[in-house]
């Protein structure tokens, strides 16, 4: 068994069973499967994120893999992200509890406990509506460089997110956002990898991810360089070289993406 607890939950739980304690918290559930909880609670006047995974049973695993997909297990693939992301300095979540117990992967029961960050938005909200009102052309451009920073910084340590969109930046919004002054932080890590290096496969599934879902937002071939440059930290002339047959894959692979959300929608 695995567990780890941080102010308040290490006092108000000390002498109780944590994993009956967290299933007992109550608040707003965000998503509700047979195998895996997450709700928004209020502990002593602050907001906390709680997700709980009960085991998917051997039936899902197998399902996973026979369709070439990598299952997750509990939360601790989430705790470790946000271990590594704070070593390395990248803005993220703070998880203030993590438990794990069961040797049985398909009936793990673990958890894991996030402060909540907030205010924030989402930059897929913040540019919403960057098509017709387009934002001041310093800050798209700080923002750029600051998601190519993360993102490169993340995958240098060893951590594939595998839902790397841009709804998964958060825009922190407790002071004006200007583009000499701002913050992003990386959150919902719970299908998050990691290694001591991530392969090519795993780092362009990510980019992909990234570039489909900024197509809506009026990004510029200027802006997109612009990101390259931030995420190598190399000569652009350098990167379009070495990396030709990244870039004409990334082209692809984000417009199947994005045919594939007009027919399904949400269904993606």
């Amino acid at each position: 068994m695995k567990l780890i607890l941080a102010e308040p939950f290490k006092r108000l739980w000390a002498g109780r069973d944590a994993f009956e304690a967290v299933e007992a918290l109550q608040g707003e559930v965000y998503r509700e499967l047979e195998g895996r909880r997450t709700l928004r609670t209020e502990v002593e006047g602050r907001g906390y994120f709680v997700k709980i995974h009960r085991g998917i049973g051997w039936g899902e695993i197998f399902k996973n893999l026979f369709t070439a997909k990598l299952p997750v297990l509990g939360a601790g693939q989430e705790w470790q992200a946000i271990q590594r992301l704070h070593e390395v300095g990248v803005p993220t979540m703070t998880a203030v509890a993590y438990g794990e117990r069961g040797d049985n992967p398909a009936a793990q029961h673990s958890f894991i406990v996030t402060e909540e960050l907030a205010p924030t938005v989402s930059l897929e909200d913040f540019s919403i509506d960057w098509v017709k009102q387009p934002p001041a052309p310093r800050l798209k451009r700080a923002l750029i460089a600051e998601v190519a920073r993360m993102t490169g910084m993340m995958h240098r340590a060893g951590v594939n997110h595998r839902d790397c969109y841009i709804c998964h930046f958060l825009l922190h919004t407790d002071r004006p956002v200007t583009a000499d002054d701002f913050k992003l932080s990386v959150i919902d890590l719970h299908r998050a990898q990691t290694r001591a290096k991530i392969s090519h496969r795993w780092r362009d599934k990510d980019l992909a991810a990234l570039y489909f879902s900024a197509l809506d937002i009026g990004l510029t071939r200027r802006d997109k360089l612009r990101f390259l440059r931030g995420y190598f930290q190399q000569p652009l002339r350098q990167i379009l070289a070495e990396e030709a047959g990244l870039l004409a894959w990334l082209e692809g692979k984000a417009q199947k993406l994005y045919e594939r959300k007009q027919r399904y929608g949400d269904a993606l």
